[in-house]
């Protein structure tokens, strides 16, 4: 049990197709205690209770755009443990430009902007309350779901491609400054696509699913496999692993061209 002791907070859980529900089981599973939260909007559309059950851990609702909010989840989750904790997880991202098929070269940029506030400067958000607090513990490990759009272009992705630049972006800065203060990793995942309600929102989403399962050499990550990585990086087995942006994507990443692609 690798994460023996260990305690932290879960952003994102909405239903069992979710990486952060898969996350919060394999960490519960692997010794830690944990706090779940979401925005109050998606505690309503999910399931989040079931997985509180499952997990034996209280939910803290969060609109993870709202200072106050995150101040009041991080204290409650600081008064629920009985002090500090040792990890995060940040699985938090929408579009309204998406959710309503706006174009990319048509974009409503109120929407971008909320976009971005909810998908990346949350991520900010989260670890400026954190250090605010002194909430995270020497050599604690702090991480954000990200995707390789942040990198390469995939059209109807649209603006959450920028999103996610940001949110390495802010992983790396913020990775300095709680590194040389506390010793506190902060890290992203780029996840290959994954069946969650969130990706089928998408649109082409299932041809992109079975375009990259094709490119792949071992095939697409499965939820579960992320959640996995991710134990691993709340571990102490990763003390000296920050500022990375890590690929969990079958080898997607590095490949220019897989023959797989032309067969019949």
């Amino acid at each position: 049990m690798i994460l023996k002791g260990k305690k932290g907070i879960i952003f994102g859980a909405l239903d069992d197709q979710s990486i952060a529900w898969k996350v919060a089981e394999r960490c519960v599973e692997e010794g830690a205690q944990i706090v779940l939260t979401n925005a109050p909007v998606a505690m309503r559309m999910g399931e989040i209770n079931k997985l509180a059950e499952i997990c034996n851990a209280p939910v803290i609702p969060a609109d993870a755009t709202s200072l106050e909010d995150l101040e009041n989840l991080v204290s409650k989750s600081m008064e629920h443990f009985g002090g500090q904790f040792d990890f995060v997880l940040h699985s938090i991202g929408m579009s309204v430009n998406v959710r309503k098929g706006k174009s990319y070269t048509d974009l409503n940029y109120d929407w971008m902007q909320t976009t971005f506030d909810v998908s990346a400067i949350s991520f900010h958000k989260t670890m400026q309350t954190i250090w605010k607090l002194d909430a995270i513990k020497d050599w604690g490990s702090i991480l954000g779901l990200t995707y390789i759009a942040a990198q390469r272009v995939f059209p109807d992705y649209s603006e959450m491609a920028e999103s996610k630049a940001l949110l390495e972006s802010f992983a790396r800065s913020f990775g300095y400054h709680l590194g040389t203060a506390k010793k506190v990793r902060v890290n992203t995942i780029s996840q290959s696509p994954t069946w969650t309600t969130a990706g089928q929102g998408i649109k082409g989403f299932e041809e992109f699913f079975n375009y990259a399962e094709k490119m792949s050499p071992l095939g697409n990550a499965p939820a579960v496999d992320c959640a996995n990585y991710c134990v691993s990086m709340f571990s102490d087995l990763t003390r000296f692993v920050t500022m990375q942006n890590l690929y969990h994507d079958g080898g997607f990443s590095n490949m220019g061209m897989n023959p797989a692609l032309l067969e019949k």
